[in-house]
């Protein structure tokens, strides 16, 4: 099986001026991810704007992010849709790419059934010998995949972790439970990392490691090492970083702290805005007191 290692971040959009794709920063910024712990990146995933993002552009996405990890880090191309014959063909576009992985969002707003999502998900992985992660966001999608359905999908052979966001440790706990001890869960949420780990998860798909990313494998490799004070003090020292980078839908509110500490990755595309002033001076303030700690 694919490991895609402990630390996952799924990575902004770097846009221009004209809210074009800005490969040269994008690079920059794989290039910092991986300097600063990132072992796999997520391409045109939720952080990275998906649903604003035509099919050409993510497919340049996952070529470049490729080139530019040049092997340092594991590519996972966000391929999910609510369309399973669209994600399908993505799928197998990425693949051809030469992509390490793919991430597979619940299939939102048309609400399926669970034996809707299951069908899904087996449809696509049976289209790809991709090592493919499920994406569970109840949040954003309308719909939940439950534990029992998510039990059996890891039987699929080339189904091999979850991002779980649901928020539900009690969940969560149920599909590490009863899954396959090389079947991983990766927490969905920045400050559920270490309470996921503490009961068998494997990994954090971060937001916060575009910034603090040294931090967070401090904290994964403290707490695989047995030092649980020093995981749960770095725990608490990054919690209300973790907060304020979603006090707007994100990824409005990394874009804003990235562009503002020399990443020029532009801002987020409509519907999408930008942080308020007051939004702006709280996310400035939480974060400088990181930096004044480090």
């Amino acid at each position: 099986m694919l490991d895609f290692g402990r630390l996952v971040t799924a990575m902004v959009t770097p846009f221009n001026q004209d809210q074009e794709i800005d490969l040269k920063e994008t690079k920059k910024l794989v290039d910092h991810l991986i300097a600063t712990g990132t072992e796999a990146i997520v391409v045109a995933g939720t952080t990275g704007e998906s649903p604003t993002l035509t099919k050409d552009e993510k497919l340049l996405l996952f070529e470049k992010v490729l080139e530019f990890a040049n092997g340092r880090a594991k590519v996972i191309a966000g391929t999910g849709t609510n369309n399973t014959k669209t994600s399908i063909e993505l799928t197998k576009a990425a693949e051809q790419i030469g992509v390490d992985g793919v991430m597979l969002v619940a299939p939102y707003y048309n609400k399926p059934s669970q034996e809707g999502l299951y069908n899904h998900f087996k449809a696509i992985a049976a289209e790809t010998k991709l090592p493919i992660m499920i994406y569970n966001i109840p949040g954003r999608t309308g719909v939940n995949i439950q534990a029992k359905t998510l039990i059996e999908l890891s039987k699929i052979d080339n189904i091999v972790s979850v991002k779980e966001a649901s928020g539900d440790l009690t969940q969560m706990g149920e599909i590490i439970k009863n899954t396959a001890d090389d079947f991983y869960l990766y927490s969905g949420d920045d400050k559920l990392t270490l309470p996921v780990l503490s009961i068998g998860g494997y990994g954090i798909v971060s937001v916060a490691s575009h910034l603090v990313g040294d931090q967070m494998k401090d904290m994964i490799n403290s707490y695989l090492k047995g030092n649980n004070s020093l995981a749960a003090s770095i725990h608490l020292d990054l919690l209300e970083f973790f907060e304020a980078i979603f006090v707007a839908p994100n990824p409005a509110p990394i874009k804003y702290l990235l562009n503002n500490n020399g990443f020029n990755v532009g801002s987020v595309r409509l519907p999408l805005v930008t942080v308020t002033d007051e939004q702006s001076n709280y996310l400035n303030q939480v974060y400088q007191k990181i930096m004044d700690r480090n």
